[in-house]
């Protein structure tokens, strides 16, 4: 069997009474910040729930470095969000180093003390780009 190399992100957060738009309006410059920035990234998607009491954020990693390079170029945006939203979780699917665990581990404490999971490979298959 192959191994997965890709790396799925997906991180959940409540957002803070009366600050749906200022979050609107950071998270739209982040995600510019990472299309620009970034161009190993796959795919980086904001949602809100009807309401916008919850976000989720979901990104696509071709590999864990393209990941902790996304650390590197967002990670100093991230402090801002704290008044913003109370993390609940961050889910990585895929297979990391424990340097880039402890860095999503800080990252989940400062905005909101949220869990760390990570979901090992064990079998299917992507296809990115078509064919």
């Amino acid at each position: 069997m192959s191994e997965q190399k890709s790396i799925v992100y997906i991180d959940h957060s409540e957002v803070r009474d009366g600050r749906l738009d200022e979050l609107k309006a950071a998270i739209k410059e982040l995600a510019e910040l990472v299309k620009a920035k970034e161009p190993r990234i796959i795919a980086y998607n904001v949602y809100f729930t009807e309401g916008g009491k919850r976000m989720t954020v979901i990104h696509i990693h071709p590999d864990s470095a393209s990941l902790e390079f996304h650390m590197k170029v967002a990670g100093p945006e991230f402090p801002k969000f704290a008044d913003f939203v109370r993390m609940l979780t961050i889910n990585i699917y895929g297979e990391i180093n424990e340097g880039l665990l402890e860095q999503l581990r800080k990252k989940a404490q400062m905005l909101g003390n949220a869990t760390v999971v990570v979901h090992g490979f064990h079998a299917g298959f992507a296809r990115f780009g078509g064919r």
